[in-house]
């Protein structure tokens, strides 16, 4: 009983949560053209106390650098660098930054490093999708994983030793052209599709800033369940103000469609507010089987000849659960299928089953989800 009522009050907070209320343009869209992009790079790790790796591309990379400082090897000789290590290096580039600006850089293990532990990155080339350099990174890196490891092979490791980031380790080199200001109109993308929601939006847009779209005067206009175009400002001033206003008005977005979503790993489930059932009779129990194993030692009598002998015995109990029904009516709310099922004493593993079955038996009216 005590699981069900976890699941009568997680979804009770989650029809609370669940009601219309005004939210931010914001919070729910994003300007099209305005965005990240993602850069990557190769690079050494030099400084590691022992724990960097010797792999043939790492001796490639160790003698190509020594050669861009005019030192060269002999081929013959090879180097023991133990504290070096061959990395990834990744970071997002947001959008509008400007050269000579800093960027988090994330730097990854890409041989057989065990730790980058006290490390520092060499000047590494960050690229883009196109191949052109747009940031430079280097630095000392913060490492919060650790590993430890005993002479007879034992070994134990927290977090992961092999990734570490470097705040501020990049310098933006080059600017990324963006699409704020290539048109006489922003386009505004909803984070979730929905025509409902893009009407709305479009609505509450025309509304307070005076348009009339009866009589034929529309400054944003829905595209699709996922877009709305919006007249915009040509001078960059006004544009940013335009879309600073813009930004922070409030409307209703549409109700989101009736879901029930199931984590079979976590054994978490959320329902909508929105899901409803059809007329249906559920029957809830179990057969409970239980074996217990138990050693009797049997011996001779001490005038006769014999061996100690042990048996086992086995006791088979066999246990019948309380099996209840409850029917549901046309149109049950949410409300009244969590209390039914907690009359039934269920756990959120027996409320997956039954939910999954009533979804097979077309009384479910939403969609079941299973991640």
């Amino acid at each position: 009983m005590k699981y069900a009522q976890v699941i009568l009050l997680s979804v009770l907070l989650l029809v609370s949560f669940g009601q219309e209320a005004a939210q931010r343009i914001k919070d729910v869209a994003s300007v099209q053209g305005v965005r990240s992009n993602q850069l990557v790079g190769y690079g050494l790790v030099v400084g590691l106390p022992g724990t960097g790796e010797q792999s043939p591309f790492t001796e490639q990379s160790f003698r190509t650098m020594l050669a861009n400082f005019g030192i060269t090897m002999p081929s013959t000789l090879k180097p023991k660098i133990k504290n070096v290590a061959a990395v990834a290096v990744h970071a997002e580039l947001p959008p509008f930054i400007k050269p000579g600006q800093k960027i988090d850089v994330t730097v990854s293990s890409i041989g057989e490093a065990d730790s980058l532990r006290g490390g520092t990155l060499l000047q590494t080339l960050l690229k883009g999708v196109d191949g052109k350099i747009y940031a430079m990174a280097q630095g000392s890196l913060v490492v919060s994983g650790f590993g430890a490891e005993g002479a007879d092979g034992s070994r134990i490791v927290a977090n992961t030793p092999t990734v570490g980031r470097i705040p501020n380790g990049a310098t933006v080199e080059r600017e990324v052209a963006s699409g704020f200001m290539q048109n006489d109109y922003l386009t505004l993308n909803l984070n979730y599709p929905d025509f409902t929601t893009a009407k709305r939006l479009a609505d509450a847009i025309n509304r307070k800033l005076g348009a009339d779209p009866k009589k034929g005067h529309t400054i944003a206009k829905p595209i699709d369940a996922a877009s709305v175009r919006v007249s915009a400002p040509r001078d960059v001033g006004q544009r940013v103000g335009f879309m600073s206003a813009l930004e922070n008005f409030t409307f209703e977005p549409a109700d989101a469609p009736a879901r029930v979503v199931i984590n079979s790993r976590t054994g978490t489930i959320v329902i909508g507010k929105d899901v409803r059932l059809s007329p249906a009779a559920v029957t809830h129990g179990g057969l409970t089987v239980t074996i217990s194993e138990t050693q009797q030692v049997a011996q001779p009598n001490a005038l006769a000849e014999g061996e100690t002998v042990v048996t086992n015995q086995s006791v088979v109990d066999v246990a019948l659960d309380d099996s209840r029904m409850f029917k549901f009516d046309p149109g049950v709310s949410l409300d009244e299928l969590v209390r039914a099922v907690n009359e039934v004493g269920a756990a959120p593993g027996d409320l997956m089953a039954i939910l999954e079955a009533l979804r097979q038996a077309g009384a479910l009216q939403g969609q079941l989800i299973v991640i």
